[in-house]
């Protein structure tokens, strides 16, 4: 699992680096927060989880070079494509959206472009989720923190895309895009009407919300390193 990003203090929680915050939700969930380890320019953690063993791989290099520690990291590895699957960022998806893809060009993507470039083949899975459309530029909309409304629905979109990471890994890319292409996140606050303890109500004091995929517990982001 390839989750996209920019490292630095200054990208942290930025649109641009969705892949890696599902990634870190994928980390907290199997309790490997914090046992990663540097390796062919990523960070990677990785081991048995559920039946299913899984390498999540966050390459250090900056977005437009993922490719090189990608490519390092297929090598050592020796993983065919078809295990692969890179989770991105997509400001042509609206906010929460989430659309499996097996090949295909990169979209307008650099990190895409660039482990398409360095590998030479566009025959892996993307899950790609959605940060919205831009209001200004793309470069400033995928750099920028997600807006306040946006931010107290983060922790079940996080939450559903490691989910679909999950099913991809059990089910394969069409069984997976069948659950969760389909996906919507629930309104934003100002627009719910559901009562507490109801889907898509408010969490209650225990901080725990109703979700169309279960229960959740509102949480902070965790880390993979």
């Amino acid at each position: 699992m390839i989750g996209l990003g920019n490292p630095g203090d200054q990208y942290r929680e930025t649109r641009h680096n969705i892949g890696w915050m599902v990634l870190d939700r994928l980390a907290d969930r199997a309790g490997w927060a914090g046992r990663g380890r540097s390796r062919d320019a990523s960070a990677i953690v990785g081991g048995r989880y559920r039946g299913l063993d899984l390498l999540l791989v966050k390459p250090q290099t900056y977005m437009n070079d993922s490719g090189i520690a990608v490519r390092k990291v297929l090598a050592r590895e020796r993983a065919p494509l078809s295990e692969m699957l890179v989770v991105v960022d997509d400001f042509a998806l609206p906010f929460g959206k989430l659309r499996f893809r097996e090949g295909g060009g990169p979209g307008g993507h650099n990190g895409l472009r660039s482990i398409i470039a360095e590998l030479g083949n566009e025959a892996f899975g993307r899950l790609r989720v959605g940060i919205g459309e831009p209001g200004r530029g793309f470069i400033d909309h995928v750099l920028s923190r997600f807006e306040p409304d946006e931010k107290l629905r983060l922790d079940e979109l996080l939450d559903a895309a490691a989910d679909a990471v999950e099913a991809w890994a059990r089910e394969g890319t069409n069984k997976a895009a069948n659950r969760f292409n389909p996906f919507e996140l629930r309104p934003a606050d100002s627009d719910r009407l559901a009562p507490p303890g109801e889907v898509d109500g408010p969490p209650g004091p225990d901080g725990i919300r109703r979700t169309r995929t279960g229960w959740r517990r509102v949480r902070t982001e965790g880390a993979l390193e």
